[in-house]
């Protein structure tokens, strides 16, 4: 018996994917026949998508909400899509009616060459759109960088206090050993707190007493 599947991506474990989701279940989807990567779309190594492949018999039917949440690798989209057809699984995109492989059954070789043209076209788009994200991404980076920001990992201890916070604390430190101020004053002067100040003490105490062996 022909079954209807669905195939949902999403870029990062911080997206959500309920919006497809409620599409899917809307078309009267299952929840137990969708699919669900959260993963890059440069490729289809995404593990859901293998074994829904696994799953697919001939005559079922695959749903996705657009062509960007299939993949983006405009190579790979055209050889997947290939490989469906060729399976007899058909492939519904749902935001681009014309990419539903159902309608050209009986439409012979026209219907066919039309739509393999628009998906030509929408996987070239989509691939398009990741090299320019990516591209987005490397130039904020750069830019970043020229303006001496740090990137990655918060920087902790002594290299992450600010110009100001090391005048700041080579003022007030003396006055903390002798007990002149409270280390919550001293952490309030900084704007840091508490597991950041002693850290930054033990390092800079750290630091003095190699000076001095």
């Amino acid at each position: 018996m022909a079954r209807e599947y669905a195939y949902i991506r999403v870029s990062s474990k911080d997206q959500n994917e309920d919006r497809q989701i409620a599409v899917m279940q809307s078309l009267g989807i299952a929840s137990g026949m969708i699919f669900t990567d959260k993963a890059s779309g440069k490729d289809f190594a995404r593990p859901e998508y293998q074994l829904l492949k696994r799953v697919l018999k001939r005559g079922d039917t695959l749903f996705v909400k657009s062509l960007d949440r299939f993949g983006r690798n405009k190579q790979e989209i055209f050889q997947e899509w290939q490989w469906f057809i060729q399976e007899g699984i058909d492939i519904v995109v749902i935001d681009m009616p014309i990419l539903d492989t159902r309608k050209y059954k009986d439409a012979g070789g026209v219907g066919k060459l039309i739509t393999d043209l628009v998906l030509q076209i929408l996987s070239w788009l989509a691939e398009e759109e990741r090299i320019t994200i990516k591209q987005r991404q490397a130039e904020g980076i750069a830019a970043a960088k020229a303006k001496g920001k740090h990137l990655g990992r918060p920087r902790k201890g002594l290299e992450s206090l600010t110009k100001e916070q090391k005048e700041q604390f080579d003022l007030l430190y003396p006055k903390w050993k002798a007990t002149e101020v409270t280390a919550t004053y001293f952490m309030g002067q900084l704007e840091i707190n508490r597991s950041a100040f002693y850290k930054i003490v033990k390092e800079y105490e750290d630091k003095i007493e190699s000076l001095l062996i």
